[in-house]
């Protein structure tokens, strides 16, 4: 009873509050920045007709900054720490959305004008909006390659899956807010305007809370295999090293295939939901609005909930396989056009919804799993891999899917009432899904950093067992010189073995 005690505090000792004010920071980042990404999708025509340049271009400059700025992001957090990486960042962000507003909206704020007439100038000129959107480009990468490393320093070995999949996917309400927000305000140049400038100013707010306390580690690692790789002096390899260590290993690939797919998959649909919506007998521009906002709001939903089932149970492939599959029948109503089952809109909403749910903590999952075999190896670089493979991907994808759309194959010919054109696009993500449920079927690579903990957390059960010491645990100092360390209460079992200990 009283070894339970001890590790319970070793427990609340190792775990700080900041973690949450860690993770809410990088969430917070995570969400501006496809916020700014996707900010005049819900208003296209506005953007164009003001800057007669269409909204996918600036959308498309976003995204190839993206994924160039994703091969430095590795390197660069190594050298710089996670700290002073993220904080610059987000200065990189701000900078970039005060270039896309300017400051004459401020003006139009805080002193409205009657009778519709505009204060100063409208909107800045377009080199400024693709500077400022270059800039937000280069910055995106570190708030979405950095989730796992952010767990695996700051969070315990069960709660990794969830903190990742709230600072992975968060940036999915982003593309929510981006909805709702800019439908409703960018209906004119004005708007549009004061729009930009919303962003600017949250962004600005964000980023000053992050210059004020967001850190670089917590004083106490939070896991056994965080720990050990402290202990054994880990140095992050180069990026390049990292990749050739990473595809060395059998397992990678089936994590990063699942990763791709889920992220491919939910970008194809959130770039042609206005068409996935009207074909089903959605047509209002405000319900298309909150079917999109719905979908990417299902998909931080999913994540967390099994992201949290699996912090428990470890069973990444189970999930996984269960996601890919719940994933190919849900895509299915999406592509449902005429006759009955095509125009039906509650079971087009509800396979949004669902494929939301199904889809979206596929990549959560796959990105603890794919750290979890490559441990000790650097989780920053594990995430960039993805991300790049993910976004290089979709952006081949989509075009294809655009083509494929203007085909229709008939479903259930014959069967009364049940008959249904099904559209191509949705063949080819149906097909996706399948291969990759197929392909990951084969995973069957060890959990290193999970062995790590639990062998390391039963030597330690074995060791309080076999001294029966609780009065000197309760009240002894461990001092942790490799690592410069104080710790009370709290015995750490360092290397599978007790390297100094000193009793008060």
């Amino acid at each position: 009873m009283g070894n339970d005690n001890n590790n319970n505090t070793c427990d609340s000792r190792k775990l700080v509050p900041q973690r949450w004010v860690q993770l809410a920071y990088l969430s917070l980042l995570a969400l501006l920045s496809d916020w700014v990404c996707f900010s005049v999708a819900a208003a296209p025509s506005t953007f164009e007709s003001n800057f007669e340049h269409s909204a996918a271009s600036i959308i498309d400059i976003f995204l190839f900054t993206n994924v160039a700025t994703s091969f430095l992001v590795t390197d660069i957090v190594a050298k710089f720490g996670l700290q002073r990486a993220i904080q610059g960042a987000a200065i990189f962000m701000t900078t970039g959305c005060w270039l896309r507003s300017g400051f004459n909206f401020i003006p139009n704020i805080f002193l409205p004008s009657g009778g519709g007439e505009v204060v100063g100038n409208v909107l800045v000129d377009y080199p400024f909006i693709v500077a400022g959107t270059v800039l937000v480009g280069i910055a995106q990468p570190f708030f979405q390659c950095t989730p796992p490393l952010l767990s695996a320093k700051w969070f315990a070995n069960n709660e990794r899956s969830t903190s990742t999949a709230i600072a992975l996917n968060f940036n999915q309400i982003g593309i929510a807010t981006a909805f709702l927000v800019g439908g409703a305000m960018a209906t004119n140049a004005e708007g549009l305007e004061n729009y930009f400038g919303v962003i600017a100013c949250m962004t600005t707010l964000v980023t000053v809370g992050t210059l004020l306390q967001f850190e670089n580690e917590p004083p106490i690692p939070p896991s056994t295999s965080e720990l050990e790789k402290l202990i054994k002096g880990e140095e992050e390899p180069p990026f390049i090293e990292s990749i050739q260590t990473f595809f060395a290993n059998k397992g990678f690939s089936r994590p990063l295939a699942a990763f791709i797919c889920s992220i491919a998959i939910t970008n194809v649909v959130g770039a042609f939901i206005d068409d996935v919506m009207e074909r089903g007998g959605v047509t209002g521009q405000f319900q298309i609005d909150l079917a999109g906002a719905g979908f990417e709001l299902a998909i931080v939903a999913g994540g967390i909930i099994l992201g949290g089932f699996v912090d428990k149970t470890k069973e990444y492939k189970k999930v996984t396989m269960f996601c890919l599959a719940a994933t190919a029948l849900l895509v299915l109503p999406l592509g449902l056009t005429d006759h009955y089952l095509g125009r039906e809109p509650l079971l087009l909403v509800l396979a949004l919804l669902g494929l939301g749910m199904a889809a979206g903590p596929i990549q959560p999952i796959n990105a603890e799993l794919a750290v979890d075999i490559t441990y000790p190896g650097d989780e920053t670089a594990v995430e960039s891999v993805q991300q790049i493979g993910g976004n290089l991907v979709s952006a081949l994808l989509i075009p294809v899917a655009e083509a494929a759309s203007k085909s229709d194959y008939t479903l259930l010919r014959g069967v009364p009432g049940l008959e249904s054109d099904i559209r191509g696009d949705v063949v080819l993500l149906i097909a996706l899904a399948f291969i990759t449920l197929i392909f990951f079927s084969s995973f069957d690579a060890p959990l290193a950093r999970t062995i790590a903990d639990e062998a390391a957390d039963s030597q330690l059960v074995s060791f309080l067992d076999s001294n029966n010491n609780a009065q000197y645990l309760a009240t002894g100092k461990i001092l942790l010189k490799l690592l410069r360390i104080e710790m009370e209460n709290c015995p750490i079992n360092m290397k599978m073995g007790m390297y100094l200990i000193k009793p008060p």
